[in-house]
């Protein structure tokens, strides 16, 4: 764990007065919007925040915390970060305990996971009163939303994209996909790129087997009009419709056209893309910074393949903030998690190093130079507005554990140790498992 000045005079305290808390829940129903009461500019009060991250984003988090301060003297924010992996680990243990921080950093991945299971304070009664979210767009707000609580506000945004390494592309003079691809062009694409780049040393392959991406079948799915899980948390697609998408990419594996298995394994924590001989690859579009860095070359995106539905995309929000609902000073918590989204001098501390800033205020901000990498993420996302027509899939419990199985399997596939029959089934059986049932 990593305390911050903040939070070591005060930690033990904080901890063994948070363990005395009881969850306060809402009652079972969404608060109502405006019902909450104004934080207090007399009392003093004390609350907690908790990010994970490396020692760059605690910088531009404790700055932002000093500017809150000093907009609210009689709140003092105690702080702590630890990495990823720790950080949920120690989520889970004040959980257990009733106790998470006042306001914790939450990624979609566990939202239900928290805010399902009484965790995590309905913030809808807040809005209005100590929190703005005007200038969110209702999609995306939607994505921090369970049965209409709204458990989680984002921060900022992602979305899918499809990079592709211009540089690569000149040398075997194959233009990009055209304006409008489906996933079917996408894959004619990848075997004329990979059957050009075949006599080269080393070998050009068009992508690696994109179908492997648990993310990159939900995008799929959501533009036939599926919604991947439903609103009680469970899997709302059956085992035709992922051997469909697994089965669209047979021939490229047939053909030996996707970036050789072998190959990735023996060139991680790299990728086929990120060492240049694969000349394009999904991910999520804040990657871009990445991918230059480490690939020293001219690196361009476009929107994902068009579906059945058109080009539908989501906005993913890259992190939300989320209150504890054990927290004794919800108006306070809901102050900070307002500030950290709707300061202009928020937007500036952090840029896009959390990904796009989901408020236009934040954007404004930015010290955006022309040709940068912000003004290019920033630029895409403006890009794709009007194509990101529908919310992210609010994950289910375990999805971790599914998404990670999927991985492993779509390995094993490549290597050709299982059917994409194989795969289907016993996915469907980890799953059955893994996902939380009502």
């Amino acid at each position: 764990m990593r305390i911050t000045r903040k939070a070591a005079g005060a930690a033990a305290a904080t901890v063994t007065l948070a363990m005395a808390l009881t969850a306060c829940g809402n009652g079972g129903e969404p608060a109502e919007p405006g019902s909450a009461e104004e934080l207090s500019t007399e009392d003093d009060i004390t609350i907690s925040l908790a990010w994970w991250g490396d020692d760059d984003r605690a910088a531009k988090y404790e700055e932002a915390v000093d500017l809150f301060e000093k907009a609210h003297p009689n709140v003092t924010v105690q702080t702590q970060f630890q990495a990823w992996d720790d950080y949920w680990t120690a989520r889970a243990t004040e959980a257990a305990g009733k106790a998470l921080p006042d306001v914790v950093q939450m990624d979609l991945s566990y939202l239900r996971q928290y805010g399902g299971t009484g965790q995590l304070l309905d913030l809808s009664g807040q809005v209005d009163v100590n929190l703005d979210v005007a200038g969110l767009d209702e999609a995306l707000l939607s994505s921090g939303q369970i049965d209409g609580a709204q458990y989680g506000i984002p921060t900022s945004t992602n979305t899918l994209a499809l990079f592709y390494n211009a540089d690569v592309l000149a040398d075997l003079g194959i233009d990009p996909p055209a304006e409008g691809y489906t996933w079917d062009d996408y894959n004619a694409w990848v075997e004329e790129v990979s059957a050009k780049g075949a006599g080269g040393e080393p070998a050009i392959y068009g992508s690696a087997d994109y179908t492997g991406t648990f993310w990159f079948f939900l995008q799929w799915l959501i533009q036939q009009g599926v919604d991947p899980f439903s609103a009680d948390g469970q899997l709302n697609f059956d085992q035709a419709q992922m051997a469909e998408w697994l089965n669209s990419g047979q021939n490229l594996r047939d053909g030996e056209a996707f970036f050789p298995i072998a190959r990735t394994k023996q060139i991680e924590p790299l990728g086929g893309f990120t060492v240049s001989e694969a000349a394009s690859e999904a991910s999520w579009d804040n990657f871009l910074a990445g991918y230059v860095a480490e690939t020293e070359q001219d690196i361009q995106m476009l929107p994902m393949p068009s579906g059945d539905n058109g080009p539908q995309q989501f906005y993913k929000p890259s992190m939300l903030l989320s209150a504890s609902a054990s927290t004794e000073q919800p108006a306070a918590a809901a102050a900070l998690v307002d500030f950290l989204i709707n300061d202009p001098q928020v937007g500036t501390i952090f840029g896009t190093s959390k990904g796009v800033p989901a408020v236009a205020a934040q954007r404004d901000a930015m010290n955006v130079e022309p040709g940068s990498i912000d003004e290019q993420v920033v630029g895409f996302e403006e890009q794709v507005a009007d194509i990101v027509t529908e919310p992210a899939p609010v994950p289910v419990e375990g999805f971790g554990e599914i998404e990670a199985e999927f991985k492993r399997l779509s390995e094993e596939l490549q290597y050709g140790n299982v059917s994409v029959d194989d795969f289907v089934s016993q996915w469907f059986t980890f799953a059955d498992d893994a996902v939380g049932s009502e």
